[in-house]
C-alpha cells in the first residue's frame, strides 16, 4: 500500500513541477483541482518540491527556480526527482548491455538506477567515474559470494562484472572528474557508453555545469564505440555551462514518454535514435 502511495505522490509532484515551470508559476487553488485533491496534499507537494530546490513557495502557490548555467543538483537533491521515469529508461536501457562486454557508465542518478538492472548481466567490464555506482555493483557481488557460501561453495559468481573506478575529484553530483579520471578513461576502449547528462538541447547539445566534468564525459565519448545517453524528458532544453558533445555523436537517446511531442520531433531530426521508455 506504502508503494502505491509513493508512486501517487511522485506522480503528482511530477504533474505539479511541470504545471509550474510551463506556467511560469501556478497557484494552490488550481493546482487542486487540476489534482482533484486537497490543498493540504497540494501543499505538501509544494514543500517537498521547495526542499528539492526546484520551486520556491510564494503566496497562495509556487513558481519556479531559475537555474544559472553552473548551478549543479547534488545528488541526493537529483535522486529524489522523476523516480518512474529513471526506472522505465533503466529498464529500456538495460538490454544495450551485451554479455561479456566492456562498458562504461558515467556518474549520476539515472546511470545509477540503471546500474541496478545491470548487475545480472554475465561477465560485464564496467568502467565508471562514480563511486556510487561502483558500489551498486560490489554490493551484489558480495551478495553472490555469501550465497555461494551458504550453498556449501558449490555456486560461484562467475558472472559477476569486473568493475574499474576510474578515481579522480569528487564533483557535486559525486562523478569523480579531472586529470586522474580522464587519464584513466584514455586508456581504456569501451563497447558502449552510458552517459548522464545534465542538459540536452538541439543547440546545445550535450551540456553539464562543471567545466571538469565536461572534458572527462569528452574522453568517455572517445574512447566508446557505441554512445548511449539515458536523459529523462526535464532535460531537454537545459543548457549547462559547458557544452561537450552534439546530439549528432550520440547513437541512442533514452528518455521516457513524458518528452513533449514538439522535442520528440526536434530530437529527431539530430538523432541517429531515439528511445521513449515507458511509452
Amino acid at each position: 500500500m506504502s508503494e502505491n502511495q509513493n508512486l501517487l505522490a511522485e506522480q503528482r509532484r511530477a504533474l505539479i513541477l511541470d504545471e509550474v515551470r510551463r506556467h511560469g508559476g501556478a497557484r494552490v487553488n488550481e493546482l487542486t483541482r487540476k489534482l482533484k485533491v486537497s490543498d493540504m496534499t497540494v501543499r505538501r507537494d509544494l514543500d517537498a518540491l521547495a526542499r528539492l530546490g526546484v520551486v520556491e513557495k510564494v503566496h497562495g502557490g509556487a513558481v519556479p527556480i531559475a537555474e544559472a548555467s553552473t548551478h549543479e543538483p547534488g545528488f541526493e537533491a537529483k535522486s529524489g526527482m522523476e523516480l518512474s521515469a529513471k526506472e522505465d529508461i533503466a529498464r529500456a536501457a538495460a538490454p544495450l548491455a551485451v554479455p561479456g562486454s566492456a562498458i562504461a557508465l558515467s556518474g549520476g542518478t539515472t546511470t545509477h538506477a540503471l546500474a541496478q538492472h545491470l548487475v545480472d548481466v554475465p561477465g560485464l567490464t564496467v568502467v565508471t567515474n562514480s563511486m556510487r555506482i561502483a558500489d551498486v555493483f560490489h554490493s551484489a557481488r558480495r551478495a553472490a559470494d555469501a550465497a555461494s557460501e551458504g550453498a556449501g561453495g558449490r555456486e560461484r559468481s562467475f558472472g559477476a562484472a569486473t568493475v574499474v573506478l576510474t578515481g579522480g575529484v569528487r564533483t557535486p553530483s559525486d562523478a569523480l572528474v579531472g586529470p586522474v579520471a580522464d587519464a584513466a578513461i584514455r586508456s581504456l576502449h569501451f563497447d558502449v557508453l552510458f552517459l548522464g547528462v545534465h542538459g540536452v538541447s538541439a543547440e546545445a547539445g550535450l551540456s553539464t555545469p562543471n567545466l571538469a566534468e565536461a572534458e572527462t564525459n569528452r574522453h568517455f565519448l572517445r574512447s566508446a564505440r557505441r554512445v548511449v545517453v539515458v536523459a529523462d524528458h526535464t532535460k531537454w532544453g537545459k543548457v549547462g555551462l559547458s557544452s561537450f558533445a552534439a546530439l549528432s555523436e550520440v547513437d541512442v537517446l533514452v528518455t521516457d514518454a513524458g518528452l513533449p511531442r514538439a522535442a520528440r520531433e526536434e530530437m529527431a531530426e539530430h538523432l541517429r535514435e531515439l528511445v521513449l521508455a515507458g511509452a
